[in-house]
């Protein structure tokens, strides 16, 4: 398939009719660049929909999600965009609590 080595997630929502050129120009200006083989997540205000563009060093890809119930656990606008593991994403897809899986889940305090 395509080959993905790093996965962001950006905290403010995009407006789901938006195609490839105005996700790229959106990506570029929220993550300063987009990078070969990096994935680019967006939601829209809801948080039932979802928005991946993907660069492949060739040309990009967008892929659309919605949920039939229930929304996307999408990170706080007041963070900063959100780089995701592999387990988070596959979490995050799913419509499940990403924030508990992967090394954000972690227990480092006692």
């Amino acid at each position: 398939m395509i080959r993905v080595d790093a996965i962001w997630m950006a905290t403010e929502p995009l407006d789901m009719r938006a195609g490839p050129n105005t996700a790229l120009a959106r990506v570029v200006a929220v993550f300063g660049a987009a990078k070969p083989h990096h994935a680019y997540c967006f939601a829209n205000r809801r948080a039932d929909r979802m928005k991946v563009l993907i660069h492949d060093g060739i040309g990009v890809w967008l892929w659309a999600r919605r949920l039939n119930r229930g929304k996307f656990v999408w990170a706080s606008s007041f963070q900063d965009n959100v780089a995701l593991d592999l387990e988070q994403w596959e979490a995050l897809i799913l419509g499940l609590p990403w924030q508990r899986v992967g090394s954000s889940g972690a227990i480092s305090v006692l």
